[in-house]
């Protein structure tokens, strides 16, 4: 079974999908751009990175396979396991695997794993129909000076003719100006009207979105541990920490510190919620970064080997 195409229909909802055991892709938006060189115009879009740190199961690409196969939640871990075993295989063999819709990934000379995106679909579903296009530049200076210097050139003539009676044409402005104002008027209560029935609507996407989010976060294979949220305490996180996981879910995040505390990590805590809507676990926090790689390096022999270092 290939697992690309759950991990590209994940992307339109989500900014991050974690491959169990491999790594996440991350999705940022990107708002519309202009190329002033070659005057081309690009939509908005979700800009494609990848993560090879954040590889702990939150259960979301599991659940999906489960619910699109038709299949039970082990039997959708058993086959990402294996989908990954092989993407391994490849790269041990220097091999390079390609990601359809995403993009690339090598491991260079340090043994990291290296993402090359390449992604012709737009994975933002608010640019749906929109392509980038080429428009010539307005050259409104050049034709200014032309016209200025016809002007300059042209002779005035005057000639004498009958004077006209041109009062009617203040009637035909003020006709206008009313026109003009009434035309105005309706097409400000239109616009408003409409902004008001599209907010209603992208408030009711929105609740529904939330629902699948949750259904999708806390549908997870065997059941985890009650454990009632602490009340947060005020605790100083130094700008070098070595952390333990992230989690989708703030229970969870919760679960895994108590499990840590549980196991002598008296000062693991949850930090603040990542901007991939994660909720990372730290087992500690340093204050110089000497210190927390030594820390590193002991947790990763003894505990964790996918254990990694945050700089804040």
């Amino acid at each position: 079974m290939m697992i690309e195409k759950h991990i590209s229909a994940l992307l339109y909802r989500y900014q991050c999908v974690i491959i169990p055991g491999f790594g996440a892709f991350l999705a940022e938006t990107k708002s519309a751009q202009l190329n002033t060189d070659t005057h081309t115009f690009y939509p908005p879009e979700k800009s494609i990175s990848f993560n090879a740190n954040l590889k702990n199961n939150d259960g979301l690409l599991a659940n999906h396979i489960a619910l699109q196969e038709k299949i039970s939640y082990e039997d959708a871990l058993g086959k990402i396991k294996y989908d990954v075993s092989h993407w391994f295989d490849e790269l041990q063999n220097n091999k390079s695997i390609t990601i359809k819709d995403l993009g690339h990934i090598n491991i260079n000379s340090e043994g990291s794993l290296v993402f090359t995106p390449d992604t012709p679909v737009n994975y933002l579903t608010d640019a749906f129909g929109l392509s980038s296009f080429t428009s010539p530049a307005v050259k409104r200076e050049e034709y200014k000076a032309v016209a200025e210097a016809i002007e300059e050139k042209a002779p005035i003539v005057f000639t004498a003719e009958r004077k006209r009676d041109y009062s009617f044409l203040k009637y035909a402005a003020m006709f206008a100006v009313i026109a003009t104002v009434g035309v105005g008027g309706f097409k400000i209560y239109h616009d408003q009207k409409v902004e008001n029935e599209t907010l209603i609507v992208q408030q009711a996407v929105q609740e529904k979105v939330q629902q699948q989010i949750q259904q999708a976060t806390f549908f997870i294979g065997g059941d985890m541990p009650t454990v009632a949220l602490p009340v947060k305490e005020e605790v100083t996180i130094k700008p070098y920490q070595v952390v333990a996981g992230a989690y989708r879910s703030e229970e969870n995040a919760h679960t895994a510190v108590v499990q840590l505390k549980e196991k002598g990590y008296e000062n693991a805590v949850t930090i603040e919620q990542n901007k991939y809507g994660l909720y990372p676990v730290i087992y500690n926090s340093y204050t110089t970064h000497e210190e927390a790689k030594q820390a590193l390096r002991q947790i990763r022999y003894n505990e964790n080997y996918d254990a990694w270092l945050l700089i804040k």
